[in-house]
């Protein structure tokens, strides 16, 4: 009975990290001289040690291969121009000290890691802000407008990166 015990324990803390498992490694190799010791695992002969990580490595093996496969991060291509996905508004925010823009040409670089550039010349924004929280939404055509929340002016923008 002791010996289920230790065995469901070892195994759940196998299975635990079967995820990120690369390859197998043994419970000698896993545990520490006391903590091998405590659980009792010193006192199985070298035979019933070989079973018992064969064992585990075989229910670890099946536990990852029944994990759903790592899917890559989706990668977010709004604001490109013939790029497909989902084009709702952009909210994030300008690190730093925010001052508007002047016209075409000013570029802007979101927390999120997206950059901006202004691509109209009629409208201007003068103001003194730190880490100003900025919408960028979707227009006709394709077309793309930022405002800095709290403000009603708004730049025509383009996606740069």
């Amino acid at each position: 009975m002791r010996r289920m015990h230790l065995l469901s324990f070892a195994l759940a803390a196998l299975v635990a990290g079967a995820a990120s498992a690369q390859q197998f490694s043994s419970l000698e190799e896993r545990m520490t001289e006391e903590q091998f010791k405590a659980a009792g695992l010193d006192k199985l002969s070298p035979e019933e040690l070989a079973r018992l990580n064969a064992f585990i490595a075989r229910e670890t093996e099946q536990v990852a291969s029944s994990l759903p496969a790592a899917t890559p991060a989706e990668v977010d291509n709004r604001g490109f121009s013939g790029r497909s996905g989902p084009q709702g508004e952009i909210i994030s925010s300008i690190s730093g000290q925010f001052s508007g823009w002047k016209g075409a040409g000013d570029r802007f670089t979101l927390d999120n890691g997206q950059v901006w550039q202004v691509t109209d010349s009629a409208t201007r924004l003068s103001v003194n802000l730190v880490n100003p929280e900025v919408v960028i939404e979707p227009g006709a055509f394709n077309s793309w407008s930022l405002r800095v929340v709290g403000y009603n002016t708004r730049a025509k923008v383009k996606r740069i990166k």
